[in-house]
């Protein structure tokens, strides 16, 4: 689906930007196994598993809600050190500090080395952040927004920028990711100009 997504495993990601979400849905919908997705209990919009259907399987989400962003960054740790969370997003509405990103990294190692002892695979992190995001420490950041339509007229498909802001091991850049009816995706290189705002 998304061939310029590539994640490395047992490490945490962050994913920002409007479509931060629907980001994390459709990684969701390549994996297999439970995935745990945290948010804050304060939030009075809830996420709606229902609508993730055609992205993912909303029977493997497990929803934890926290009353303190200290909560938050808790169960996502406990939850990756477990190795048996294939995938564990956390909504956060600010960017931690360096300290939390450092122990969900040493968490998610730990969940590598359990789940590969019982044959699973290595958990994956996701942090979501609203606006440009800026967690310290995060392997990379991906950041995600509606496109505009190129016709005036309805169309059955949807678009979206998807850029690469920082990756320990590749430089930003940028995709054009467009779902054309019928559930088909197109990736078109982006040439970079200004990073998202």
């Amino acid at each position: 689906m998304l061939g310029a997504l590539s994640l490395r495993r047992g490490r945490v990601h962050e994913l920002c930007g409007p479509s931060r979400v629907m980001l994390a849905a459709r990684i969701m919908g390549q994996g297999q196994g439970p995935v745990v997705w945290i948010r804050p209990g304060w939030w009075p919009e809830r996420l709606n598993a229902a609508g993730l259907q055609s992205l993912a399987d909303p029977a493997r989400l497990i929803f934890a809600h926290a009353a303190r962003d200290e909560g938050l960054l808790w169960a996502a740790e406990e939850a990756l050190r477990s190795g048996v969370v294939p995938l564990v997003v956390a909504e956060l509405q600010a960017p931690p500090r360096l300290t939390p990103i450092r122990r969900l990294h040493l968490a998610a190692e730990a969940g590598a080395a359990a789940a590969q002892r019982d044959g699973g695979a290595a958990p994956l992190g996701l942090v979501l952040l609203p606006g440009a995001g800026g967690a310290q420490g995060v392997e990379s950041r991906w950041h995600m927004t509606p496109a505009p339509s190129p016709s005036l007229l309805w169309s059955d498909s949807a678009r979206w920028t998807l850029t690469r802001l920082r990756a320990r091991l590749a430089p930003p850049a940028r995709w054009q990711v467009e779902r054309i009816n019928g559930g088909a995706e197109a990736l078109t290189p982006q040439p970079m100009d200004d990073p998202p705002a």
